[in-house]
């Protein structure tokens, strides 16, 4: 707390000073060589480059006292970006709309540091746009060639309800406790050596929503879709490195009872396979020879996972003469974040369960 209080303290420093630094930093423009861009995004023009997706970034090195990142968002009024640094966390920091936010982190003098910002919100709050950065030096960071692990999911794998360090539970807007970089997914792949993207989308299913029965997109509608909102006028390339493993965990919000207001229809598992088969099939065309893992999930009741396990099952049952496909279990789970939702020590919990599964699958 202590190290995060002083940070911040230095940050605001830096930013109030930062007219009479001016002549010292160069501006590096979104598209210069050096920044490596992971996860869901798009080049808006030379100066500026989307990030998209949940835990999407962009990482590289820099020699000076600090690095000031110039952000803005949009859709949502804020977002957030988790900064690492060196290959440590620092903190999670809030952007607002409409403005050039300088967000000035403290390096390490007299070496290249290693750094790496990450959008903590998802698609559906918008783009985080990323206008450059301001630094003495910057390069390309010597990052080896690593196997990707893509992670499909919900509100889970966003990280949702997580980071309630900020803002409690019961305050704030519906997204500000989001932490994608903290999230299972990129803590499984960051203790594995992986490269990581996030196709996450809150409040999905694979044949109806949370709050929703049969009009809504589902993860097969959006999937493709660029900015996971189902736009067919934006598909996602799929080009670039084929991930090693997809992880797919869907399936918390078909079985969910919804606000207990609207009209909600008996779990139908006839459905579920159904659209689960099909949307694995379509990522079976995009990703021949990758590795599939079906998860449960941490946040249903022992007797729904037990009918989704079974569901799973037969999934995986039809795909077993052509594909690699393996099915992940989580173990009995109390969510201690908002909404019912995993908090970061449940996060850190699930990616300790799901580590040796992974490292095994990688080793076949």
């Amino acid at each position: 707390m202590y190290n995060k209080l002083l940070l911040v303290l230095i940050s605001t420093l830096l930013i109030s000073c930062a007219t009479k630094h001016e002549n010292k930093y160069t501006h590096f423009e979104a598209s210069n060589k050096a920044f490596a861009y992971a996860g869901r995004h798009e080049r808006v023009n030379d100066s500026t480059f989307a990030l998209i997706s949940s835990a999407s970034g962009v990482r590289f090195n820099a020699e000076s006292d600090s690095v000031i990142f110039l952000l803005n968002c949009e859709g949502d009024a804020t977002a957030y970006v988790a900064i690492e640094l060196n290959g440590t966390y620092l903190d999670r920091f809030k952007i607002v709309k409409d403005s050039v936010n300088r967000l000035s982190i403290p390096l390490v003098l007299n070496m290249k540091n290693q750094i790496g910002l990450y959008k903590a919100t998802e698609a559906s709050n918008g783009n985080l746009l990323f206008y450059g950065v301001e630094a003495k030096k910057v390069e390309m960071a010597n990052v080896e060639s690593k196997a990707i692990i893509e992670f499909i999911g919900n509100s889970i794998t966003c990280g949702f309800g997580a980071d309630t360090e900020q803002t409690p539970c019961g305050t704030g807007t519906w997204y500000d406790q989001h932490n994608a970089y903290l999230a299972y997914g990129p803590l499984v792949a960051r203790q594995l050596g992986l490269s990581y993207q996030l196709s996450s989308v809150s409040g999905i299913g694979i044949y109806r929503n949370w709050n929703d029965e049969d009009t809504d997109p589902v993860m097969g509608d959006v999937y493709f879709t660029k900015n996971l909102d189902g736009n067919n006028d934006k598909l996602w390339g799929f080009s670039g490195q084929q991930p090693e493993i997809v992880s797919i965990c869907l399936g918390t919000n078909d079985f969910s009872d919804g606000d207990g207001i609207k009209e909600r229809k008996s779990f139908n598992a006839d459905k579920f396979i159904s659209n689960y088969i099909d949307l694995v099939e379509r990522i079976f065309e995009v990703y021949s020879t990758t590795k599939m893992t079906l998860l449960t999930s941490p946040m249903l009741s022992v007797e729904k996972n037990r009918i989704l396990l079974s569901c799973l099952q037969e999934i995986k049952a039809h795909f077993d003469s052509n594909y690699s496909i393996s099915i992940f279990e989580f173990e009995p789970m109390q969510p201690n974040g908002c909404d019912s939702h995993p908090n970061l020590r449940d996060h850190a919990i699930m990616a300790e369960q799901l580590v040796p599964f992974y490292a095994n699958l990688l080793r076949k």
